[in-house]
């Protein structure tokens, strides 16, 4: 079928494919198992016979110390020598069975290690589908819900709105800011939707709502896990005063690409001319007091921005004359100044959820966790911000984290979050906890994360985890990425601020309208190094392909400096797009360039026409 049926079969599937840990292979190969395990008992059986020796010989100059110190001395020196010797007997022992093994073990090794990471993979998806079969239907999680749209259709103003609900009342427990998310628990939903409900009970099954706190479309790429989307539900934002933009189509795109399901806010009402507004009121009673012209604009700028979405693909409803919410996208009206429509997209948002994704928001015990952002922080050194979607993370926890260079496996430190804060405003020291619980954005302290990749999906190594197989699943987004470098060496150099937007930005390039051949990528900043690479172009005679796509990322003053010295380009953009324009001007004007430079030398093709000149 259609809508979130597909949706909901999709994320079955994601699922399978996506959360953590398995049960490795218990037992080492078996074809190096028996000699190995005998060549270790036989030395180790020796090293103990020789420390009972040596133990013994000191007892007994202990007791003889008083009359024969000299002795004593001597039967010392025998003692650790006759230990020496049975210890170098033991190594050497050790070394012939060693080298016996390594001949044997070598011969099948990379063979025998595939086929151990290859069970551990299998034991591990058996087991997060026994843990899904076994979970109970009725505890869900929290939803993870972003908020798309173009520049200033209200998406932070949205947001801002949104976690406002019990800060202005100032307890201590509404609204809690939480690393790279925002989560709004239940009660302050029920206070809020109140007003749109009556005296109706609203049958609240959900913790809350997990909003991620940057907005845009940049988050929802980097919000990705392997085989599928991280997110939800989202939030597309559309200005009633603009219709549909650039961004916007792109987030669409996005969108149906992931097989997210999503709800339209047209956003900015209170612009229409003579709107009177009641702060935080239902949509529906806020039309009932608009004049019949006000009501006449809205709906000349709705159907236009309607068929804007049904040009893109979208069937679109206003939400309360939806006939069949799987057909049909439920559209929002709101107004992210005055509050109004808020309490009716939040309403939406968990009717959805709650009723058409149990499956997927069943809360599980097995950890699922994605890599927001990494930070360099004074005093805690390089830290991650995670989204924890299910199971639980642990002081002390060994973790597996996707580098540059390779997997990381590093140890957890510590766990922060920010206080539980009165005003947004405020800003607090951070929390520590031994222990956090799904779901919850959440900073990891821990060493050895420099070169760690935002956007990708971080492993706990479990006891029954094969840690080779968590290494080796964590780097397969990175596979995928460098498989699309040009091998040959040729090509521009791009950076980007996560692996989502990288990723993005690669599948731009490729695209049959752009074909921009890639030399090198990279996740960060811009240094002095990266213009260093940059520079290999100039010296190999490529000048145009002497350049930096930076997408989303800053440029540092010496990395700046360094490519006027060796007339490197750096282009720098938010939007894809606008990198795009920029090289290709580049390139235009490097042609017009090539062609001034040889027009003496060559000779160009032209157009002539021969006048009728010689009668005269």
């Amino acid at each position: 079928s259609d809508g979130l049926d597909d949706w909901e079969k999709a994320a079955d599937s994601w699922e399978e494919l996506d959360k953590s840990e398995e049960e490795p292979a218990a037992a080492a190969p078996a074809a190096a198992g028996g000699p190995v395990a005998l060549a270790e008992k036989a030395p180790a059986a020796n090293k103990a016979a020789a420390a009972a020796a040596a133990a013994a010989a000191e007892e007994s100059e202990e007791e003889e110390d008083e009359h024969e110190s000299d002795e004593d001395e001597e039967s010392e020196e025998e003692s650790e020598s006759g230990s020496e010797s049975d210890e170098e007997d033991t190594s050497s022992e050790e070394e012939t069975s060693s080298d016996d093994d390594s001949s044997e073990y070598s011969e099948d090794s990379e063979d025998a290690r595939e086929r151990r990471i290859e069970e551990a993979r299998e034991k591990r998806l058996a087991r997060l589908a026994a843990a899904r079969e076994k979970a109970d239907k009725s505890v869900l999680r929290s939803p993870i819900c972003c908020i798309l749209g173009h520049v200033d259709v209200g998406k932070t103003k949205i947001l801002d709105n949104i976690r406002r609900t019990n800060v202005q009342d100032g307890e201590a427990g509404g609204i809690t800011q939480q690393i790279g998310a925002t989560f709004v628990p239940a009660d302050a939903i029920e206070k809020r939707t109140q007003p749109l409900r009556g005296s109706r009970q609203f049958d609240m099954k959900l913790p809350g709502l997990l909003v991620i706190d940057t907005p845009g479309h940049e988050s929802f790429t980097n919000l990705r896990a392997r085989g599928s989307g991280l997110c939800d539900v989202a939030v597309l934002i559309v200005d009633l005063m603009h219709g549909l933009e650039q961004q916007t189509i792109e987030s669409i795109n996005m969108l149906k690409m992931r097989k997210t399901p999503f709800i339209i806010a047209v956003n900015k009402c209170d612009r229409l001319y003579n709107w009177k507004s009641v702060p935080d009121s239902p949509i529906r009673d806020a039309f009932k007091r608009q004049k019949e012209h006000v009501m006449k604009e809205f709906e000349d700028r709705s159907s236009q921005v309607f068929l804007q979405l049904n040009e893109q693909g979208l069937n679109v409803s206003l939400y309360w004359k939806n006939p069949d919410p799987r057909k049909f996208v439920n559209v929002v009206p709101t107004s992210a100044i005055t509050g109004e429509g808020i309490p009716d997209l939040l309403q939406l948002m968990v009717k959805l959820t709650q009723s058409m994704m149990q499956d997927r928001l069943t809360l599980l015990n097995e950890t699922q966790c994605t890599v927001l952002e990494v930070k360099t922080m004074e005093g805690l050194g390089t830290t991650v911000d995670v989204v924890l979607v299910n199971g639980t993370l642990r002081e002390g926890d060994r973790i597996v984290v996707c580098g540059l260079g390779g997997p990381i496996v590093t140890r957890v430190k510590s766990l922060k979050t920010p206080q539980v804060m009165k005003e947004m405003r405020v800003k607090g020291a951070l929390v520590e906890h031994k222990e956090v619980k799904a779901a919850i954005g959440v900073k990891i302290v821990a060493p050895n994360l420099e070169s760690a990749v935002a956007g990708t999906s971080l492993f706990v190594v479990g006891p029954e985890d094969d840690e080779e197989e968590l290494k080796e699943t964590v780097m397969e987004d990175m596979a995928d990425i460098f498989s699309k470098v040009d091998k040959s060496g040729e090509g521009v150099c791009v950076q980007a601020s996560t692996l989502g937007s990288l990723e993005a930005l690669l599948s731009f390039l490729d695209s049959d309208d752009v074909k921009i051949a890639v030399s090198g990528i990279n996740i960060g900043p811009v240094h002095k190094r990266d213009v260093l690479r940059a520079n290999v172009m100039n010296e190999k005679g490529y000048k145009k392909f002497a350049v930096i796509l930076a997408f989303d990322v800053p440029v540092s003053r010496e990395a700046r400096d360094m490519a006027a010295e060796y007339n490197v380009k750096i282009f720098t953009a938010d939007i894809i797009y606008h990198l795009f324009d920029q090289f290709t001007a580049y390139m235009k004007q490097i042609k017009s360039q090539e062609q001034e430079a040889a027009r003496l030398d060559a000779v160009f093709p032209c157009i002539l026409q021969v006048r009728n000149s010689w009668g005269r």
